[in-house]
């Protein structure tokens, strides 16, 4: 059975701190971002909140997403994200979460 991989970023809020990752399971992923059981970056700076993210089947084709989407600037990020979710709405239910 195929596996589905996704490249995903977090947002603390509207225009705040962004963390970009990659994962198997999305909704486990963010569930464990928000309930801060993950030591490190989004624990110390409340990211918490799912803004974007893209799906893949191959698993180097969304670990080289999401070195690349690292070296953007954060103007384009911050432009990523609202082109598609303007209102900054936290789609971690979209994901079954």
């Amino acid at each position: 059975m195929p596996k589905t991989y996704f490249v995903y970023i977090l947002a603390s809020k509207r225009n705040g701190t962004l963390y970009i990752g990659v994962t198997n399971d999305l909704a486990r992923r963010v569930w464990e971002h928000r309930e801060g059981l993950i030591p490190g970056f989004t624990q110390t700076y409340g990211v918490k909140r799912l803004v974007y993210y893209e799906a893949f089947d191959d698993i180097h084709a969304a670990i080289a997403r999401e070195k690349r989407l690292k070296k953007y600037k954060r103007e384009w990020k911050m432009n990523l994200i609202q082109s598609n979710n303007a209102e900054w709405r936290d789609l971690y239910e979209t994901v079954g979460g």
